[in-house]
């Protein structure tokens, strides 16, 4: 992908204008007040330019799973007022680089790391807000706390200075069983029930993907996590791009 030029603005601002569309209908249909679901686009992989056009269609919230590639993309769009989400596992080694590069972090699942993001956390930027990742059907394979070690854990980080425990995410396995998806999700709401009959206030639920973001919906999900609804398959690696002028996007003919 050689740029702007190149990215299908048009394309992108019919996705996210449809994928909009759903969520808000999906919403009063159950009920919800549409205004309470935030959209976050999944942009890990894709070049700044990407970001740019979904940006110009309003989105405003962008999910990076990547450390490197996502200050990399930031760093071309400064002109831009976008709220970072990290979504991605956390390494150890790169908590530093996420409390000064991200508004929020949804994958926190360790009280040794939320402690390194209450050391590096600029004071000046305000508190990091954070989401426990809940591992609710228990792979090996996938990060996050088992279910019933969450409230000690929001209990514990929520004491640490310069973060803001605002909820709880989860990726459950993949399935094409809807009843099973939503006892999963159902699983997760329900311990944000308890925290908030605790006394904690957290409210968030980073719940739903491109695949199953209906049934996170109606289990409650105020954060839905979607990438391949709004920018189609992930390009390849070898056609990532890391930086330049071209990447950034600027200059881009308008859509239509």
């Amino acid at each position: 992908m050689e740029g702007m030029s190149e990215v299908d603005a048009c394309a992108i601002a019919a996705r996210v204008a449809a994928v909009r569309a759903q969520i808000f209908e999906a919403a009063e249909r159950l009920g919800r007040d549409p205004a309470t679901v935030t959209l976050v686009a999944v942009s890990k992989t894709q070049p700044a330019a990407v970001i740019r056009a979904a940006f110009a269609a309003g989105v405003r919230v962008f999910g990076e799973n990547y450390v490197q590639e996502a200050v990399a993309k930031q760093e071309q769009l400064t002109d831009l007022p976008v709220e970072w989400h990290f979504i991605g596992p956390i390494q150890r080694n790169k908590t530093r680089a996420i409390a000064a590069a991200f508004d929020w972090v949804h994958s926190l699942d360790r009280l040794e790391v939320a402690k390194r993001f209450a050391e590096q956390r600029d004071p000046k930027r305000g508190p990091l807000n954070v989401m426990v990742q809940v591992n609710v059907s228990g792979e090996a394979s996938k990060a996050g706390v088992a279910p019933e070690t969450v409230v000690a854990l929001v209990k514990a980080v929520a004491r640490l200075p310069r973060l803001q425990v605002v909820g709880l995410m989860t990726i459950p396995e993949p399935s094409a069983d809807p009843p099973l998806l939503a006892r999963r999700f159902r699983t997760v709401r329900e311990l944000r029930d308890t925290l908030q009959r605790e006394g904690l206030p957290v409210w968030a639920l980073s719940m739903g993907m491109s695949s199953d973001w209906p049934v996170a919906l109606a289990e409650g999900a105020t954060h839905l996590r979607i990438g391949s609804a709004l920018f189609g398959p992930r390009p390849p690696k070898t056609s990532r791009r890391e930086g330049g002028e071209d990447a950034s996007g600027k200059g881009a003919k308008a859509c239509g």
